[in-house]
């Protein structure tokens, strides 16, 4: 029997998509909570917003495409983020009112995130 792999080294996207929605969460907490101000650098919660978006687009694609089991089991668990993802936004901002909708949304990826790295760790080696 062999040892299991770490997340990020048996599917390094889904990795990198889990981690960018962590930070960008974290960024919008930390702002929500006045902990940091971003001011004139809003703009960086979007850029993160963006690269979470396509990351997990793209995490998604090449592990349904994937020879392995565990792979497609965490695109299968992955693919549900996107909808939050994609109803940010249009169910308004902390500028426009909105701050605990739009938090909620965001955190309501968290569980398919946490799973699918859960799901592509899972990978035995023979």
């Amino acid at each position: 029997m062999g040892r299991t792999e770490g997340a990020v080294g048996s599917d390094p996207w889904i990795g990198l998509a889990s981690a960018c929605w962590a930070a960008n969460a974290a960024l919008g907490a930390s702002v929500g909570a006045g902990l940091v101000h971003t001011g004139r650098f809003r703009w960086i919660h979007h850029a993160l917003y963006v690269t979470t978006t396509t990351t997990t687009v793209l995490a998604t694609v090449l592990a349904v495409g994937s020879s392995s089991a565990s792979r497609r089991a965490a695109a299968r668990a992955l693919a549900p983020a996107l909808l939050p993802l994609a109803a940010l936004p249009h169910i308004g901002t902390p500028a426009q009112g909105h701050p605990r909708r739009h938090a909620l949304a965001a955190l309501s990826a968290a569980p398919f995130y946490a799973t699918a790295l859960f799901r592509a760790r899972a990978r035995r080696v023979r």
